[in-house]
C-alpha cells in the first residue's frame, strides 16, 4: 500500500459517517484496543480493517478510529474482563439527541454487541497506518450456511 493509498477520513454529519462506517465493516479488534480519555473526551479503537476499496488487493490494513466531542460512553453485550476478546464491526449510526448537534454514535458489533459514544457534536476521523497484511479471502456475506 502506497502512502497516497491510505485512507484519511473526516466525519462531521451523518453522509461522511456513510462513507468511514463502509470503510470500517468487518474491521476486527480487541477489546483491550478500546480506549476512552475523559478528560480529553476522546474515544478510539485500533482496528484490522478489511480494504474495501476499489481495486485493492485482498488485505488488512492497520487503522485508528477516533471519535472526539465524547462525553460518555456505554457498552451492551460486551464482556469488557478479557482484553483478548475478538470484537467485529458491523455499522456505524448517529442518532441526533435533543440539542443539536449532539447525538449518539452507536458502533454495532457482530453478536449483538454495541458501544454507544453520546457526543456533543459528531466528530469521527479514520486514519489508515503503513501497516498492511495480505488476506486469503474477502468477508463474504451473501455465503449461506448449510
Amino acid at each position: 500500500m502506497s502512502k497516497s493509498d491510505a485512507l484519511r477520513l473526516i466525519a462531521e454529519d451523518t453522509d461522511d459517517l456513510q462513507v468511514i462506517s463502509a470503510a470500517v465493516q468487518d474491521s476486527v479488534s480487541q477489546v483491550g484496543n478500546l480506549s476512552f480519555k475523559s478528560r480529553q473526551h476522546r474515544f478510539t479503537l485500533e482496528l484490522n480493517r478489511f480494504r474495501w476499496e476499489e481495486g485493492a488487493e485482498k488485505e488488512r490494513v492497520r487503522a485508528l478510529l477516533a471519535v472526539d466531542s465524547v462525553l460518555g460512553v456505554r457498552v451492551r453485550g460486551l464482556p469488557q474482563d478479557d482484553p483478548e476478546i475478538v470484537i467485529s464491526v458491523l455499522q456505524l449510526r448517529f442518532e441526533p439527541g435533543d440539542v443539536p448537534p449532539g447525538g449518539t454514535l452507536y458502533i454495532l458489533l457482530a453478536g449483538d454487541g454495541e458501544i454507544a459514544l453520546d457526543v456533543e457534536a459528531l466528530d469521527v476521523t479514520l486514519l489508515d497506518s503503513q501497516q498492511t497484511w495480505p488476506t486469503r479471502s474477502a468477508p463474504d456475506h451473501e455465503r449461506r450456511r448449510r
